[in-house]
């Protein structure tokens, strides 16, 4: 049972400006993991990918999904699809609503929505989120992904989605 209403959308043009506020939150939420990491003089932290979630160049494809718990906002989802493959580029579940079991449960609606050959990497100094996505991606896959450490302490998770 859990205790939360979930819903995964696909975010619409008009839910862009949803997403880049959002996005403001997990960038600032980033730099505990790279203090270098500083919003320009207008105070937003530069994020160059964002319009091109709803414009994708010729070739792309590009997936902004967000999250909500009931009538609430709960976070987003950010999946682009590179040679066949789905990347988790930004994943991010508001602070209220971590530690519930709604972000996992988002991962793995956004994992049913796309099968195919799955890709999700974390950043060396991000221990969270390697555990987070360990976790989840085997709960997903019951065990069945490689994973490799890069050099630098970065984590990369590859898995099939059949669902």
């Amino acid at each position: 049972m859990t205790d939360f209403d979930l819903s995964v959308k696909p975010a619409g043009f008009d839910e862009k400006p949803v997403v880049a506020q959002l996005l403001q939150l997990y960038l600032y939420d980033f730099t505990e993991f790279i203090p270098e990491l500083k919003p320009g003089a207008d105070g937003l932290y530069p994020y160059a990918y964002l319009d091109l979630y709803w414009a994708p160049k010729p070739g792309e494809e590009r997936r902004p999904f967000l999250f909500r718990n009931g009538d609430d906002l709960a976070g987003f989802a950010l999946v682009r699809t590179v040679n066949d493959h789905h990347v988790m580029a930004e994943f991010f579940v508001l602070r209220p609503h971590r530690r519930s079991g709604l972000g996992s449960a988002a991962a793995k609606e956004v994992f049913r929505r796309l099968p195919g050959q799955w890709i999700v990497h974390e950043h060396p100094a991000n221990r969270p989120a390697q555990a987070f996505w360990r976790r989840i991606i085997g709960e997903f896959t019951g065990g069945d992904f490689s994973e490799v450490t890069e050099p630098d302490g970065a984590v990369t998770q590859r898995f099939t989605s059949r669902q």
